[in-house]
């Protein structure tokens, strides 16, 4: 099987996809950040000192999926049509899980970005909330589902 990163040198190489078709491709993704119960209430009660550490995580989130190229050397440049990040709130485990989608119509796949989106959102976690517990655990971050494209759909089998 032949690589597709690397070039006939052995050297990195972004994949060419010209000759690819446009296709909608999307993905989704998830990550989990866990937390001390006290840290966990001052999130839900909206009360560290940097602010609303949800609505300040999903905006990191989605400019991380839309800075996805710069920061991951072989990914190309894409044209998002959608980036949303969620949480969801586990108060039984004192955690936050973050799921990313993104999409667009083109000629690559979209999970790098999904994954970036989870992640920076992830690190804004806890970036606002690490003065209360630095000894925050990130966690389970993983590609949930894809579409689009010559290999078609695939899911986590969870």
């Amino acid at each position: 099987m032949a690589l597709t990163h690397i070039d006939h040198l052995g050297q990195a190489s972004m994949v060419d996809v010209t000759g690819k078709p446009v296709s909608v491709r999307e993905a989704r993704a998830e990550g989990f950040i866990q937390m001390s119960d006290s840290a966990f209430r001052m999130l839900v009660e909206q009360k560290h000192k940097k602010g609303d550490v949800l609505a300040t995580a999903r905006i990191a989130g989605i400019q991380g999926a839309k800075k996805c190229a710069e920061l991951i050397p072989l990914c190309h440049p894409l044209a998002l049509t959608k980036v949303a990040v969620d949480f969801e709130l586990m108060p039984e485990h004192h955690q936050v899980r973050v799921s990313g989608v993104c999409k667009l119509q083109g000629q690559t796949g979209v999970e790098m970005e999904a994954l970036t989106a989870v992640s920076v959102a992830l690190l804004t976690l806890f970036d606002m909330c690490k003065a209360e517990d630095p000894g925050m655990l990130i966690h389970g971050i993983r590609v949930l589902a894809k579409s689009g494209g010559k290999s078609g759909d695939w899911e986590h089998a969870i």
